[in-house]
């Protein structure tokens, strides 16, 4: 018993520090209310859009980016549809004949059906295409707030930036998958937001992400990543940050927040986090690694307490005294993060959802390792 409390305690009290630096961390990131409406903006912007089987979205994002503030001449939405077997392609044709900025791009006439990172390809074949120096990349279920685009390129101008990681919003409803992954989201926000500021590691989400044309070039795009279906965002990420590594940064504006539905189904809220946890052991960035396995050790300690209060009841005790003090220790962490996305209401279910979040969290760990995923009918 005293090698379990003294394992907690070499366990735990770095994990509070680590923590309390994200929570100062997040703080600390300036957040100015707008930008000067007097700033000249004239860089061209291209919106990349990868799109597979997204009938059901794709319009009400095309019709966001449309009520942009942003001048019409300056921007150009490209849409690539990644062999999609649904409606998608015709529901693009049928914008292109009305909005001469909407680009409708079949990847299929690019590339052929044996390659493993068909989003990644989706992304530099529009890249290649691009007439905008600042590229923008987001996804086809999301939607935007109209100055969206002004906010990113206006701060762009401002901070000199190579690389943007700007904010994601997950729109949650009232149900517990749905709370579920929202609290998980604004968790990663939050780490996203502070880990960029302070660079401390990489981290980011391909929903919402800003880089220059010529910068993606210059690390030759996803060459030596394009065999890892996932990583479109955190690997060019570090590969820009090491490049240009004071020129990377977060962008917290409410303006520039980007936001999107939770996965309607527990099959495919895992395929996706197993999805983005398959990638972890290919991190080029060992820092986050680090933090990843630090923070999965810590889960897979407290679950495997759980397991052992079957035969000692001892085991279930110190397991309910560390899970309080996880959630003590994450709270105000979350709650910050909350506040900005306007979800700090869904703060009240944190403390219930941590046992769920912490079996989730070393299942998810397990199967991104050793497991495999079906991500829209594809499975690796």
């Amino acid at each position: 018993m005293f090698i379990i409390i003294g394992t907690a305690i070499v366990l735990f009290f770095p994990y509070a520090i680590l923590i309390g630096y994200y929570y100062k961390a997040w703080k600390k990131i300036p957040m100015p209310d707008f930008f000067p409406s007097s700033q000249i903006l004239s860089a061209k912007i291209s919106v990349i859009i990868p799109a597979r089987n997204e009938e059901k979205n794709i319009s009400q994002c095309i019709q966001s980016l449309l009520k942009q503030t942003y001048p019409k001449d300056l921007f150009e939405v490209l849409i690539v549809d990644d062999h999609s077997t649904d409606n998608t392609w015709n529901i693009l044709q049928q914008f292109l004949l009305v909005e001469k900025n909407i680009i409708p791009i079949k990847l299929a006439d690019f590339v052929s059906t044996d390659i493993k990172a068909y989003k990644k390809f989706a992304i530099e074949t529009a890249v290649n295409h691009a007439n905008g120096e600042l590229i923008i990349t987001t996804d086809a279920d999301c939607v935007f707030d109209e100055r969206w685009l002004e906010t990113i390129a206006s701060f762009h101008n401002s901070a000199n930036a190579k690389f943007i990681a700007a904010p994601v919003k997950i729109n949650a409803n009232n149900s517990f998958l749905s709370i579920f992954q929202t609290l998980d989201f604004i968790t990663l926000q939050g780490i996203t937001g502070a880990s960029v500021y302070k660079r401390f590691h990489s981290m980011c989400n391909g929903a919402n992400l800003a880089y220059e044309k010529n910068v993606f070039f210059e690390v030759n795009g996803f060459r030596g990543i394009d065999n890892i279906p996932s990583g479109d965002d955190m690997l060019l990420m570090h590969k820009i940050y090491t490049k240009y590594p004071e020129q990377v940064f977060f962008l917290k504006n409410k303006k520039a927040i980007v936001t999107t539905q939770p996965e309607r189904t527990w099959k495919r809220f895992f395929n996706q986090r197993i999805r983005w946890s398959s990638k972890a052991d290919k991190y080029d960035d060992k820092r986050i690694f680090r933090i990843l396995f630090f923070v999965y050790v810590i889960n897979a300690f407290l679950v495997a307490l759980l397991l052992l209060s079957f035969f000692n009841l001892m085991y279930l005790l110190v397991f309910l005294i560390l899970l309080s003090a996880k959630t003590i220790i994450e709270f105000s962490f979350v709650r910050a993060v909350s506040l900005f996305f306007g979800q700090q209401k869904l703060m009240v279910y944190f403390p219930f959802l941590q046992p769920f979040h912490i079996l989730y969290t070393v299942v998810i760990g397990w199967l991104g390792k050793f497991g495999s995923y079906d991500w829209k009918g594809r499975i690796s």
